[in-house]
């Protein structure tokens, strides 16, 4: 039995891992700010929830356990808020989304906001 926790630990943890390094590279190539939000926003949401989780059938002691549940409510409260006060600040400030040149656009495309 604590072979299965054991691989299915670091199953988890390997998998908020791979989210984390995913999203990165998401905030690195994406062309935007509001672009970026999104990878940034699930890279803190399931990347650390997976590793808490991960870390949460390593933990032995009853109150460590305890402790992850608390930081995990706590990030999946404020991690999709922080994103979305984020994104309604910018826009506030005037930052405007990020549209494709002119050049890119294939003939008689309007970029799509305005088709039915």
């Amino acid at each position: 039995m604590a072979l299965l926790m054991d691989v299915l630990s670091w199953l988890l943890l390997l998998a908020g891992a791979a989210f984390v390094i995913i999203g990165a590279f998401g905030l690195l190539r994406l062309p935007d700010f509001y672009s970026r939000l999104h990878p940034a926003g699930l890279t803190d949401t399931m990347g650390a929830g997976l590793i808490l989780l991960g870390l949460l059938l390593q933990a032995e002691a009853f109150m460590v356990g305890i402790k992850l549940l608390i930081i995990a409510v706590f990030l999946m409260f404020t991690s999709p808020t922080s994103g979305h006060a984020t994104a309604r600040a910018a826009l506030a400030a005037g930052l405007r989304p990020w549209r494709a040149p002119e050049s890119e656009k294939k003939d008689g495309d309007s970029g799509g906001a305005d088709q039915a």
